[in-house]
């Protein structure tokens, strides 16, 4: 081994005979994957902006180009925009209308639903029927662990708002039993203000 790179001459050692290669060309003389030195560039490499775009336009994601002055001036809302209210999972609503995913709809005369799709389960836990066991043997003072209970929610909340002709609902997840009363005084609340 006293040659570092024994195929550092680039020529082929192993398998049959193998015809030279060459790098492929286009017709006109421009290498492949690489534009004519005189030419313009084709798909792919960086073009020259057109005249209507050299003009000081609005940025990406700036409505209205980007401020000068310094901190959040963010331009007011079009359109008819509103302050946000109320949130119920993803149904907003604001003080002229309700957003959804779907897109707005009119806040007066929306018609609000709540369906209660939850349940909570008692049930006695696995550790409260072991000590039960353990301690039956003193005087049957191990059947009191048979008194430990352990309540458990599970299921969702339906919201649903229907408003000029269009329909949208929202599950929110119950993470209790008390989840119910609070999503019906949520929804009493947007009730009010759609009369």
């Amino acid at each position: 081994m006293s040659d570092p790179n024994p195929y550092a001459d680039d020529s082929y050692k192993w398998g049959p005979p193998q015809p030279p290669g060459n790098p492929p060309t286009m017709p006109d003389g421009q290498g492949y994957g690489y534009p004519a030195p005189d030419a313009a560039p084709a798909y792919g490499y960086p073009q020259p902006l057109p005249e209507s775009a050299t003009q000081q336009g609005p940025g990406y994601g700036y409505p209205g180009g980007r401020s000068t002055e310094p901190g959040f001036n963010l331009p007011a809302q079009q359109g008819g925009g509103g302050v946000p209210m109320l949130s119920l999972g993803d149904i907003t609503v604001m003080n002229d209308g309700i957003v959804t995913p779907s897109g707005t709809l009119p806040l007066k005369g929306a018609v609000w639903t709540a369906t209660d799709m939850s349940r909570t389960e008692e049930k006695i836990p696995t550790v409260g029927i072991v000590l039960a066991i353990v301690f039956a043997l003193f005087c049957l003072i191990g059947l009191l662990f048979l008194l430990m209970k352990e309540k458990r929610t599970t299921g969702f909340v339906q919201i649903t708002v229907t408003s000029g002709g269009r329909h949208h609902q929202t599950m929110i997840p119950a993470t209790g039993p008390e989840t119910f009363q609070w999503v019906m005084s949520q929804v009493n609340t947007a009730r009010s203000m759609s009369a």
